[in-house]
């Protein structure tokens, strides 16, 4: 068989010209990215179909797509996690034109790849374009596992054989540690084995107990670290995953001695772990970031040293120490979402004493394990768009008649399309409570100015120094003292300091003054 696009032809195709070519990506909408990203993957896909392409046009269409892609496809993730509640059909939209974008991408690199491989010898002129061919597959195939764990997803089989089979190639041809330049544009900085690292070590970093833009940062230190991480065909030092490019699946931790084989690998931070413990030292001391993590935008540094802590966990091969010992149950909770959600059903059981998980918003969860401290449940998959890690709930179950109030702390989803979450409490108890701004001056009957709702969390606040509110995103709009009503008490709530926050709630906790009227 003789392929076309190895020499002569001529191919029908409107970017088979190159100045053609240059014409339609300079005619892209430059203020439209979801626009201007579906067009490109329009076009990755017409050259995906055209198979008399020269390898070396077929290459030089890839790197003009590639390359115009870049501000479109980052301005769509920043705005995938500008908003944390999406509607579900803008979500979807935003999702899937990122993702098809990258398999599209992804699938152009391999099918460069096929073609060398059908008849290297005629392709020999194409050698010293293979490491950029296959570093830039395996960056396509790293952020389709990114978008894919953005949204908790099972990553597909396929992504884990087609990085196996890409990494092996290169080993098998020699030319896995090159320095290339695999960004369009850019001038040397990374190896084929520092992209298929990047994937390995993100994957092994526990993610699903992470919000989606811890995820995009978890992603970019990734990279920022990933010249010392390790490979290694056996579990030396600085490895603390293993990974089999034979039978590719999830990065596993190593316990004890893997069997030896020929096609595992063993893979760690290594040196990086390290690097890591000095930035976090840095900035513990500095309070501030240094200029070489690019990172996008303002960063809280709070939530920045978390993630560092998070990282440091997975990177140093430790596990997570649970706080309380869960044990396996069967049982069915009710679950309302939000902030207003709880405010909701809590008002509606202050004045009702009938069951009310009829609330339109409320969920049947199933309960797998539960402690002190939490749940562990499962959540019928047509009903868990909103869900994701740092999401408030509150929790209603068949043997406990008061409504609690935790946190989702982790997000999985299985085989079946099922997702899994963990559970934090924050309390047994919840209380609905109203509050006011406290009125100025001593004179009797002063104006006071009401504040809607609160969640207490506690059953009474009788007998506490402080106490615990989750309240509305941005209700108290910086006042630090309240009074706060529960029947016909009132107390007044001084001190306030903010201890945890979400999209749509904001958790203080202040010192308690009982003050009847």
């Amino acid at each position: 068989m003789v392929f076309e696009w190895l020499g002569g032809g001529k191919v029908d195709h409107p970017m088979a010209d190159i100045r053609d070519a240059r014409k339609i990506v300079a005619a892209l909408p430059a203020d439209d990215a979801s626009r201007a990203l579906e067009e490109i993957t329009r076009w990755l896909e017409s050259l995906k179909a055209a198979e008399a392409y020269k390898l070396n046009r077929r290459l030089e269409n890839l790197d003009l797509l590639d390359g115009a892609s870049g501000k479109h496809q980052r301005r769509l993730l920043q705005d995938y996690l500008a908003t944390p509640r999406h509607r579900k059909s803008d979500e979807h939209r935003l999702w899937t034109d990122v993702y098809r974008f990258w398999r599209e991408l992804g699938e152009g690199y391999l099918q460069c790849l096929q073609h060398y491989e059908a008849s290297p010898a005629r392709a020999l002129a194409f050698r010293d374009s293979l490491p950029i061919i296959i570093a830039r597959a395996l960056r396509a195939f790293r952020q389709q596992l990114k978008w894919i764990l953005l949204r908790y997803g099972l990553v597909e089989a396929r992504v884990w054989s087609e990085l196996a089979r890409l990494y092996r190639f290169a080993e098998d041809k020699g030319f896995a540690d090159e320095t290339i330049a695999v960004h369009p544009g850019t001038i040397g900085g990374s190896t084929v084995k520092q992209e298929f690292l990047k994937a390995l070590v993100f994957a092994a970093s526990s993610t699903d107990s992470l919000h989606p833009v811890a995820q995009d940062l978890a992603s970019r230190l990734v990279t920022h670290f990933s010249r010392a991480f390790v490979l290694a065909g056996n579990p030396g030092a600085g490895c603390t995953h293993w990974f089999d490019l034979e039978a590719p699946k999830a990065p596993a931790r190593i316990v004890g001695v893997p069997e030896e084989k020929a096609t595992v690998r063993f893979f760690g931070a290594g040196p990086a772990l390290h690097e890591l413990e000095q930035l976090k030292a840095h900035i513990a001391y500095t309070r501030s970031l240094p200029d070489d993590l690019e990172l996008p935008g303002e960063q809280d540094i709070d939530a920045v040293m978390t993630l560092l802590k998070h990282l440091e966990m997975n990177w140093s091969g430790k596990t997570q120490a649970r706080r309380f010992e869960r044990r396996k149950v069967a049982s069915r909770v009710t679950v309302v979402p939000g902030i207003q959600g709880i405010i909701e059903v809590l008002e509606f059981a202050v004045n009702d004493s009938l069951d009310f998980s009829h609330q339109q918003a409320a969920e049947s969860w199933i309960v797998e394990d539960l402690s002190e401290g939490g749940y562990g449940a499962v959540i019928p998959a047509v009903q868990g768009d909103w869900v994701e890690v740092g999401s408030l709930i509150g929790v209603e179950g068949e043997t406990f008649r008061q409504w609690r109030v935790g946190l989702i702390r982790r997000v999985t989803r299985n085989e079946q399309q099922q997702q899994r979450v963990g559970v934090q409490l924050l309390t047994q108890n919840a209380t609905l409570a109203g509050l006011r701004l406290p009125a100025k001056g001593s004179t009797a009957g002063a104006a006071t100015r009401k504040l809607g709702f609160a969640v207490l969390l506690a059953a009474t606040p009788e007998g506490r120094g402080d106490v615990e509110l989750v309240i509305g995103k941005d209700v108290l709009d910086g006042a630090d003292s309240v009074e706060m009503s529960i029947g016909d008490k009132t107390y007044l709530l001084i001190q306030g300091v903010m201890v945890g926050h979400g999209s749509d709630y904001d958790r203080f906790k202040f010192k308690l003054n009982r003050r009847a009227r």
